[in-house]
């Protein structure tokens, strides 16, 4: 069973629940169901789905919204800190965020290519991840500035998550914002 909340970021910045399905699981045909139904009730001028690396997800919103996707920035984090020892996981961090905080896409994506050059002698896997999911977790940096707060990762999704509700067993969610 999935619990599914859908949350929109509009063009003032202001977030809103948009969206909640209930389903059997998390498949592409799923999520094409949901995302149709926000298409029907009006949702429209989707830019960017925020979310985790579903692929019934990513294929769903490709089909039904045309948007670009951002995968969620704290777990892609996440992923790539297991590719280093516990030890060392703070450095790579630090030196992956600078990636971050750079003001536009194509300085984002210069300082993302130096950063995973720099570490991949050291560890050849968490180069090889960044290669792959570099263009997923910037994909929000061609997007002002001032929106990128609010539009990186699914953390406002998780926190709704952790009250938690009456027969919860799976969640995932979006972002989506519009304009």
């Amino acid at each position: 069973m999935a619990v599914i909340i859908a949350v929109a970021v509009n063009t003032e910045g202001k977030r809103e629940i948009v969206g909640l399905h209930i389903g059997p699981s998390e498949a592409e045909i799923f999520w094409s169901t949901f995302l149709k139904s926000l298409v029907k009730r009006g949702l429209r001028g989707t830019k960017l789905v925020i979310s985790d690396a579903h692929e019934g997800l990513k294929a769903a919103i490709r089909r039904v919204l045309g948007s670009t996707w951002q995968r969620c920035r704290v777990h892609w984090m996440r992923n790539a800190q297991a590719y280093v020892p516990k030890g060392q996981q703070n450095m790579v961090s630090a030196a992956l965020r600078q990636a971050f905080t750079q003001l536009d896409h194509p300085n984002a994506t210069q300082t993302m290519r130096h950063v995973a050059d720099q570490l991949r002698d050291k560890w050849p896997k968490l180069g090889a991840f960044i290669d792959d999911s570099e263009a997923d977790v910037l994909a929000c940096s061609n997007f002002p500035a001032q929106h990128r707060v609010k539009i990186h990762s699914t953390n406002p999704i998780e926190r709704l998550n952790k009250m938690g509700y009456p027969g919860q067993q799976a969640c995932g969610g979006f972002l989506a914002t519009t304009g």
